[in-house]
């Protein structure tokens, strides 16, 4: 479990809204919150992106706890949220929910305007007319796009995003700049890499994967299975997040306008990657899949599809060297854990 920062009363005392906390992160995250004793507000606008019984399931789990309370809203309801935010007193504000999928935002781009770009607007406005003292927000690493050199750095270029769901990532990087620097609005940004485990999006390749292999039908592989990815067990992402939380952003002084930094900024507001920085083969994932299974799978091959990218691998010095954070889960591992989770809640 994730080790609470700095002094652990004060810590507890804090009041979190979690935004997407029927997804999957947003659940796990919640879950760890409830678990140490935050007072958690959870909201989710539970679209049928995928199942949504998945979100029920989750939302299920986290109706034990008395200190989590949950709200049926979308980021984009702005009247809403103005509610929330005057009701609630947040301290915290962990922003997890999107419209998520490389893929699918080539077929419709219109959620990602109106809840990554719009409902993002709306998280900030309501962190500023509230006072909120930190707001983390869930970047993604698909932000990198076709850069070549690795491993992903924060400190890197971000300017040629391959797809839309990347750029409303970016775009949010940029608004919380800009609320960082205009309102002094502490914000956090933090680049996910290829989150995996139990609880997990069906949407996702290795949910996919193991779904295809277990029923015997073809499972597709794009790019001969030749794309690398670094996959981060769901507990790592959690770990990454919770040590950020108490740790709120201050303004680099070594910060130079000549020669600016995107990773760190003279506003209070930083840039982390979380990641595995271990990236592996699909074909090599596909093959741990099969050992622990126990089955070979049956792919269908195709050609690298428009929006992806080749490889991810996250440089996380930055986070190691300020946190303390080293992912500890391997691969072999969080596999098994998921698949124990997939047999069990799948039957």
């Amino acid at each position: 479990m994730p080790a609470v920062p700095g002094n652990v009363e004060i810590f507890l005392m804090k009041k979190i809204l979690v935004t997407g906390a029927a997804g999957f992160i947003g659940y796990h995250v919640s879950k760890v919150l409830s678990d140490r004793g935050n007072s958690v507000t959870g909201i989710d606008n539970l679209n049928a992106y995928y199942d949504v019984d998945l979100k029920l399931a989750r939302l299920q789990q986290l109706a034990s706890y008395e200190n989590f309370v949950f709200e049926k809203t979308a980021l984009e309801d702005r009247a809403h949220l103005e509610r929330l935010f005057r009701e609630g007193s947040f301290d915290i504000v962990i922003n997890l929910a999107a419209q998520v999928g490389v893929r699918h935002s080539l077929k419709d781009p219109y959620p990602y305007i109106e809840s990554n770009i719009t409902g993002f607007a709306n998280i900030l406005e309501g962190c500023r007319q509230s006072g909120v003292k930190h707001l983390i927000f869930a970047s993604s690493s698909s932000l990198y796009g076709n850069n070549t050199k690795v491993p992903f750095s924060v400190t890197d270029n971000t300017d040629h995003p391959g797809s839309l769901y990347a750029a409303s990532k970016k775009a949010n990087e940029l608004m919380a700049h800009t609320y960082a620097h205009l309102y002094g609005l502490p914000c956090t940004g933090l680049r996910l890499f290829t989150v995996y485990g139990p609880w997990g999006r069906p949407d996702m390749a290795y949910f996919k994967f193991t779904k295809s292999i277990l029923e015997g039908k073809p499972l597709t592989v794009f790019n001969a299975g030749k794309m690398r990815r670094d996959f981060t067990y769901i507990d790592d992402v959690v770990e990454g997040i919770i040590r950020i939380v108490d740790r709120v952003p201050q303004p680099d002084p070594s910060w130079n306008g000549a020669a600016p930094d995107p990773g760190s900024s003279y506003a209070p507001y930083r840039l982390y990657n979380i990641g595995s920085s271990n990236p592996v083969e699909m074909m090599k994932f596909i093959e741990l899949l099969e050992n622990t299974l126990q089955k070979k799978a049956n792919m269908t091959m195709l050609p690298m599809q428009p929006g992806d990218v080749p490889a991810t691998y996250a440089d996380i010095s930055e986070l190691a060297r300020e946190t303390g954070f080293k992912p500890s889960t391997s691969l072999e591992e969080g596999i098994k854990k998921f698949i124990a989770w997939y047999r069990g809640h799948y039957r």
